[in-house]
């Protein structure tokens, strides 16, 4: 059965996008497994292979190290052995009973993977070419992204992208990050690292690029249009489904949270509204510069 794979940069409405899928009951939903960081991920029972760099970037010269893995996870086989051997707290306990219940019930059910991963967006030709996956990679309007960004005072560390020889060599625009290691401009690294992201998506077959801000604009249409892409069953009840968790009125603040077994957890919103705030925290020079610094001229 054909896996799923969400995808796009952290921020740009991953989580949103995997859930609204899952809504239709068809789907097994997994998130981040190439998170490097425990939780969500670092879990062998969900992925049993070692990540060591955010944005890792799989392709065929290095497939024999996660081909084995990312086969077991999306045939839903949980290695309950693996996890224990790793992870014994409380908390991620719990954690391997959800997933290995989740895992269990959807292989013995006949339900299809869905891989919620914005570590995995540049590799999204491999995750379509060689795992066979349908691919679903979110792009979220560079101004409102870098707003995101500010507000959850996030940055991210190039070097994680550039000691990797192998993203380098078949994605050599990565290389324009470089002048960026060690910058404290975190607008200046937000916006470079959605323009070289956006360009590697341009030029990678056999993917469906969606714009989040689209898609918020218009949910029900948006998603119905992505089940067929899917191959999914759009039915009255994920429809209903949809509509609550999307369109639900004074919700546009609540879309995302830090709380539940994933920690990255998705929340009903209002989708349209919270288009309307996604620019706040910047001036307008700042959206300025960030549009300049994402144009295909900059």
């Amino acid at each position: 059965m054909t896996p799923i794979l969400v995808t796009g940069l952290p921020r740009s409405g991953t989580s949103w996008v995997g859930k609204m899928l899952a809504a239709g009951g068809e789907l097994v939903y997994v998130n981040e497994p190439l998170n490097p960081q425990h939780p969500p991920g670092r879990c062998p029972g969900v992925l049993r292979a070692s990540v060591t760099h955010r944005f890792q970037y799989i392709c065929d010269d290095n497939a024999a190290d996660w081909m084995p893995a990312f086969r077991d996870t999306v045939r839903l086989r949980y290695r309950f052995l693996a996890e224990l051997r790793a992870n014994r707290s409380p908390y991620d306990l719990a954690r391997m009973i959800r997933y290995g219940a989740a895992f269990t019930h959807g292989r013995l059910t006949g339900r299809r993977a869905l891989l919620d991963d914005p570590f995995a967006v540049l590799s999204a030709g491999w995750f379509a070419r060689r795992l066979g996956c349908r691919v679903i990679a979110l792009v979220r309007d560079p101004v409102a992204f870098a707003a995101s960004w500010r507000r959850l005072n996030w940055t991210v560390y190039f070097h994680e992208l550039l000691e990797q020889p192998l993203l380098v060599r078949d994605h050599p625009e990565v290389e324009e990050l470089r002048p960026l290691i060690g910058s404290q401009d975190h607008l200046a690294k937000a916006a470079a690292l959605w323009r070289v992201t956006r360009a590697v998506l341009d030029k990678t077959p056999d993917i469906l690029q969606v714009s989040y801000d689209k898609l918020a604009a218009d949910p029900v249409n948006g998603f119905r249009a992505l089940y067929a892409y899917a191959n999914l069953t759009w039915t009255p009840a994920a429809e209903h489904r949809i509509t609550r968790a999307c369109l639900a009125e004074g919700t546009a603040e609540r879309g995302f949270a830090w709380t539940g077994l994933s920690r990255t957890a998705y929340r009903p919103m209002n989708s349209r509204q919270a288009l309307h705030n996604a620019t706040r925290g910047l001036t307008s020079e700042e959206m300025s510069r960030v549009r300049h610094l994402t144009s295909r001229g900059a």
